[in-house]
């Protein structure tokens, strides 16, 4: 279960994840404001964010600093991008106490800043994937797509998802759990992997009519 907190953020107080419960969530942090990689980050995100909310996923920014360093940033990226407004919410965490509970800051560091983590985190409030990066890699918005498409996916069908998947490719189903369920196979030599086919527009009918269902 994701950690709980309430917190300050750039769009007012919250209780997480109860505010956000019934929808999919991408949590992520930054080290600190005003820091190249993670403005292209946050003008990626929130560019892609109408996107996310399709598939019923909000975005969820922590960054060491105050709120008015973040809304400083924002300004910034404002006029850097001629008008981008950053519109998700980003937690004030100066304090550190929400990079703590969620492992983001390492023990042995005396650097004051989180790591770039994110946390992909479903409906029920559980964490379903965990993402580090260092300084100098930024994250790609393509990987995190395929990564709520997949889950939901697998959620929504009962199946698994193999290697390099998107949407559209064939999916895995399960394995047999038994003997006997291993000799109705029609083709004993693969028994272990069996690939279904299942279209992109089966998925995105099914994980956005899912989104419509819960407003």
């Amino acid at each position: 279960p994701a950690p709980e907190f309430h917190a300050n953020t750039t769009n007012g107080p919250i209780h997480f994840p109860n505010d956000m419960a019934g929808k999919w969530v991408i949590f992520f942090a930054h080290p600190s404001d005003f820091t190249p990689v993670c403005t292209t980050e946050f003008i990626a995100l929130q560019q892609a964010s109408d996107e996310f909310a399709k598939i019923n996923t909000e975005l969820l920014g922590l960054s060491v600093g105050t709120i008015s360093s973040h809304l400083g940033w924002f300004d910034a990226i404002r006029k850097l991008t001629n008008g981008l407004e950053i519109k998700f919410p980003v937690i004030d965490d100066a304090s550190m106490n929400v990079a703590k509970m969620y492992g983001m800051v390492h023990p042995a560091s005396s650097d004051i800043s989180a790591v770039r983590a994110v946390f992909v985190i479903d409906p029920a409030g559980i964490i379903r994937t965990i993402l580090f990066y260092p300084a100098t890699l930024g994250r790609n918005t393509a990987e995190l797509w395929r990564i709520l498409v997949g889950l939901q996916t697998a959620d929504a069908f009962k199946v698994a998802i193999p290697v390099n998947w998107v949407a559209g490719d064939d999916v895995l189903q399960a394995a047999p759990k038994t003997a006997a369920e291993i000799e109705h196979q029609p083709d004993s030599t693969t028994w272990f992997i069996k690939y279904k086919k299942l279209s992109k527009d089966d998925i995105y009918s099914k994980i956005c009519k899912q989104k419509s269902d819960k407003k």
